[in-house]
């Protein structure tokens, strides 16, 4: 099983927030993780947001970075060419995404389509969940709040 991570669930793999352990869980028993190359900075971005707003120390600041960069070394990338800009265009215009989401939605489009492997799309944003699944694809379970 592929999981794809947007930055939402990728960044719950190296920080405490709802839903971290589900989303450990199914990267664990994932056989690759996967995500856009835009995450990279996404999650530092995010990481650096969390530092300044006080919900991350400096030592959980960097040790989360840390984490993040040796990970990502082995993490598959979708990278953003041209022809999956268009198609994050399209999307935008599907489904009004803002920009980033309609990257990972056409990043996770782009996978689904070239494997055979199963696919299961790991976001915490309701509306680029609703997109990913019109588009057909599995997405990670959490609880009903």
């Amino acid at each position: 099983m592929i999981l794809y991570l947007d930055t939402s669930a990728l960044v719950k793999l190296y920080v405490a927030e709802d839903y971290s352990d589900i989303v450990q869980a199914a990267a664990k028993a994932a056989d690759s993780l996967v995500s856009s190359a835009l995450a990279y900075v996404e999650a530092h971005a995010a990481f650096a947001r969390l530092r300044h707003e006080g919900l991350l120390s400096g030592p959980q600041h960097e040790l989360a970075r840390q984490r993040f960069r040796e990970d990502w070394r082995d993490m598959r990338r979708v990278e953003t060419g041209d022809s999956l800009l268009e198609r994050a265009v399209e999307l935008t215009e599907a489904f009004a995404l803002r920009a980033y989401d309609s990257v990972h939605l056409a990043a996770a489009d782009y996978l689904s389509r070239a494997t055979n492997e199963t696919l299961v799309f790991a976001c915490h944003n309701a509306a680029l969940n609703k997109a990913a699944k019109v588009l057909g694809m599995s997405l990670l379970e959490r609880p009903v709040q």
